[in-house]
């Protein structure tokens, strides 16, 4: 498969047999053929989810918020992809190899590759907040139970067990990180703002500091003069200082 050329037109056929019918999909999948076919695949299958999140995104619907972001979604949801396949196939072929299973580093490659045809469904599911990202986990769970049973021949009560268990702590890991995110940003919204008036107050007092320690006599004394303008000064920062809103008091 290496010395041909890609198919491209046969990635629908596959990623749709994957969400369809993945059992009879990875029973028949090639266990060997190289890299660079399912590379590409996951690519492809990267590009589409960032065009997903930059659609979501220019519709306000994506948690991840701002245009820029969904910009930024296009270009590198296919290089994280890429490179995370080879990292997340190398922890797949960890795990399979201590449930049991006999196959190459490859095949583990494989079968992580063709899984990521549900990418562009997950960043669809991702605007559901906390539900969202567990239906992706619990669906992914799904397809590398059926990869574990029909590829690396584990027994079907072993693999749910293993996968089940990594899945229940990926859930949790979501849930409490979307929690931990949504407190933080209303915490941030709620902290108080300096109003243009305040701080063109602050930037006065702040000038006028400056002056009079500029026109201080190498003595240090101050004059009259000099002190009634540090007084001012200090006051008209004072008086900024309590005009600034403070935090709403829960209801």
């Amino acid at each position: 498969m290496e010395g041909k050329g890609i198919n491209f037109a046969a990635f629908p056929q596959a990623a749709i047999k994957v969400l369809t019918t993945p059992a009879a999909f990875f029973r028949e999948m090639p266990k060997t053929g190289g890299f660079v076919e399912p590379l590409i695949f996951m690519v492809v299958m990267g590009v589409i989810s960032g065009l997903i999140q930059a659609v979501l995104s220019l519709l306000g619907l994506s948690i991840a918020g701002g245009i820029a972001m969904g910009v930024a979604a296009v270009i590198m949801m296919p290089i994280f992809i890429a490179i995370f396949g080879f990292v997340g196939a190398a922890i797949l072929f960890v795990i399979w190899k201590l449930m049991g299973s006999q196959e190459s580093y490859e095949t583990a490659y494989r079968c992580g590759a063709y899984i990521s045809a549900f990418a562009p469904i997950a960043a669809i599911l991702s605007i559901i907040p906390y539900l969202g990202g567990a239906a992706g986990i619990v669906a992914y769970t799904f397809f590398l139970v059926a990869a574990s049973i029909e590829v690396h021949k584990i027994p079907s009560q072993k693999a749910w067990l293993v996968f089940g268990i990594i899945g229940a702590i990926l859930i949790l890991l979501s849930i409490t990180g979307q929690i931990a995110a949504k407190k933080m940003q209303e915490s941030t919204s709620k902290m108080p703002q300096i109003t243009e008036e305040q701080q063109k107050q602050m930037e006065e007092a702040t000038k006028k500091m400056k002056e009079s320690v500029s026109k201080m006599p190498q003595g240090g004394q101050m004059t009259e003069e000099q002190q009634r303008q540090m007084e001012e000064a200090a006051k008209k920062m004072e008086e900024a200082m309590k005009n600034m809103p403070q935090k709403q008091e829960k209801e």
